[in-house]
């Protein structure tokens, strides 16, 4: 609640007439490390999205997700170059997202307050579950990054390049999760306080783990594995019974 507050995700107001608030509700969840120990216990409020009707509280929603290859290839390079793999989060990301849309939704399970019988809330900013949201949270973080003198690759959207005197900077982003790579340290430095005045920041240090990839890098190259995000899918179907898992390597050369 008190992100939702920080960030001025909406407005008390009367629901105007002919229109419709989609519902909310919360979603209790626990963030796991790498290793599979609890991180933090988590509580996301979640608009119900479905309820949604095209043309009138949104319109596009498409948004760009990053490319396995393009993922392999930073990892070839960082491997090939002895680049840094630095990987950042940032805290509550469709948070951050314009509407463009008008949308109201019910009050919080919870929410209580002695001024806010028969209100609802008008949307100002994109909340998790809303269709738009990813949209909306991508545009804005592309804005951002254009600010500092980024451009976006031809083949992959997710990918934001800057050369400077000579050196390149490289950042991918998965939703909210990306991967800095790059010979300029100095900028990787820069990219990261630029990004902390836009948005809430978590540096997660070297690159250990993205999208159901465990990475760990010795000086023969950076060795790549699912087999955690295999056992635990296994695990949840009742397949518990299975072979040993190769890992990959992307291998200095």
């Amino acid at each position: 609640m008190s992100a939702l507050q920080r960030n001025d995700i909406w407005s008390i107001v009367s629901l105007p007439p002919r229109k419709k608030p989609v519902g909310c509700k919360w979603i209790f969840n626990l963030k796991h490390r790498a290793d599979n120990t609890i991180d933090r216990f988590k509580a996301r409020l979640v608009a119900k999205g479905y309820t949604q009707s095209f043309d009138i509280n949104y319109q596009e929603t498409f948004t760009p997700v990053a490319k396995m290859n393009t993922i392999r290839v930073l990892l070839s390079l960082a491997a090939n170059f002895s680049w840094p793999l630095k990987q950042f989060d940032v805290k509550n990301a469709f948070l951050h997202g314009d509407l463009e849309e008008e949308v109201y939704m019910q009050l919080p399970p919870g929410f209580n307050s002695s001024q806010s019988s028969g209100k609802v809330c008008r949307l100002q900013k994109a909340l998790y579950g809303l269709k738009q949201s990813p949209r909306a949270w991508f545009g804005r973080f592309t804005e951002a990054m254009k600010r500092i003198g980024y451009h976006q690759g031809n083949f992959d959207h997710t990918l934001f390049i800057k050369q400077k005197n000579g050196k390149v900077t490289l950042l991918i982003i998965y939703v909210d999760d990306m991967i800095v790579t790059g010979d300029d340290t100095n900028e990787i430095k820069k990219l990261q306080e630029c990004l902390s005045t836009e948005f809430e920041m978590k540096d997660l240090g070297g690159l250990k783990y993205f999208l159901g990839i465990e990475v760990a890098r010795t000086k023969d190259g950076i060795y790549l594995s699912q087999q955690k995000y295999i056992l635990n899918l296994l695990s949840e179907t009742g397949m518990l019974e299975c072979k040993p898992i190769e890992s990959s390597i992307v291998q200095n050369h």
